[in-house]
């Protein structure tokens, strides 16, 4: 079975998720797209394949199996529901919402329909995180108790939506999801968040986040005002790992052990790097299953758990979420 996917949203991340599915030719394709801008969605189109719809409407009723969401922040909750309630499968990029609150609405969507939602979370499905774990599994440095992460980038364009409050801009949403995807899956869910950063123009420009976990402790950060390296830690009784910079794309570890020996691992992803999360996506639906054992609901439901406690301890509220606006 080929998965029919329909694109809703034609920037930057949907064209690496388009140029993904030509990796994965035999498991799915493009079949639809739609864009706000009809002639950006018509030049994708052109590129990509899929047809070109006027609405989101009209691309859910089409024959398509899933949709790929790739929209800003404050529309993912909008466009999963619709589609599930279509009786679509979803894949939409993280977040998956802007609050646990909302989460939620778009997970009791998916148990009511049984449609398969997942969030695009990248990281744990390239090939150089599935050789960690493997071969942690066979050499191990001990129970990883503490996860230490972050990425800080200065060089925004001023008029890029993470500098937009009215679509949740900010490092948090944008960057810190993906640290606290991280922390989530090495030490579980979250209890205690502590945070301190920067507001400006009414976004997070500079959040560094301490969290207590079920399985140990996390230290993140995330900035868009400073440059900061993109390496990631994981640290045992046994020994730690380094993540090489840019860990969310991950390319190349080192596990240094306290006996003193060295293991490099190198695993460079192929293409885009987004094909290996869809070709997971894609297996649990030719099989039936509605929620992914790698990037289950629990994990997506603590990752924006982290975000919301964190805003919370900058005072950052979103424009969308004062009484009234």
């Amino acid at each position: 079975m080929t998965i029919r996917f329909g694109i809703i949203g034609t920037g930057h991340i949907a064209h690496r998720f388009a140029q993904g599915l030509a990796v994965i030719a035999g498991e799915a394709r493009l079949a639809a797209v739609w864009n706000r801008n009809q002639a950006k969605a018509s030049a994708f189109a052109e590129q990509y394949g899929g047809v070109v719809y006027q609405s989101v409407d009209d691309l859910l009723a089409s024959d398509i199996d899933a949709v790929y969401i790739a929209t800003p922040h404050t529309s993912h909750v909008e466009y999963s529901i619709a589609a599930m309630k279509a009786g679509k499968a979803v894949l939409c990029e993280k977040p998956a919402a802007t609050s646990l609150a909302e989460l939620e609405r778009v997970l009791d969507v998916a148990a009511q329909t049984g449609q398969l939602f997942m969030e695009a979370m990248k990281p744990g499905f390239y090939p150089l995180y599935q050789a960690l774990r493997e071969h942690l599994s066979t050499d191990p440095i001990g129970q990883v108790a503490f996860v230490r992460c972050g990425f800080a980038n200065p060089n925004v364009a001023p008029d890029h939506a993470v500098l937009k409050p009215e679509t949740a801009g900010g490092g948090l949403l944008d960057i810190g999801i993906y640290g606290a995807f991280l922390a989530v899956d090495w030490l579980g869910g979250v209890q205690n968040v502590q945070a301190l950063g920067r507001l400006n123009g009414g976004v997070d420009t500079f959040a560094s986040i301490n969290s207590q976990h079920s399985g140990g402790i996390s230290q993140l950060y995330c900035g868009l005002d400073l440059a900061g390296s993109g390496e990631a830690m994981l640290a045992g009784p046994d020994g730690h790992v380094v993540l090489d910079e840019k860990w969310w794309n991950p390319t190349a570890a080192t596990v240094f052990y306290k006996d003193g020996r060295k293991v490099r691992l190198e695993a460079p992803p192929v293409g885009s790097g987004l094909q290996y999360e869809t070709a997971h996506f894609c297996h649990l639906l030719t099989t039936g299953q509605s929620e992914s054992p790698l990037m289950p609901y629990a994990h997506s439901r603590a990752m924006i758990a982290m975000m919301d406690a964190a805003r919370a301890g900058l005072g950052l509220v979103y424009p969308f979420e004062v009484t009234g606006s």
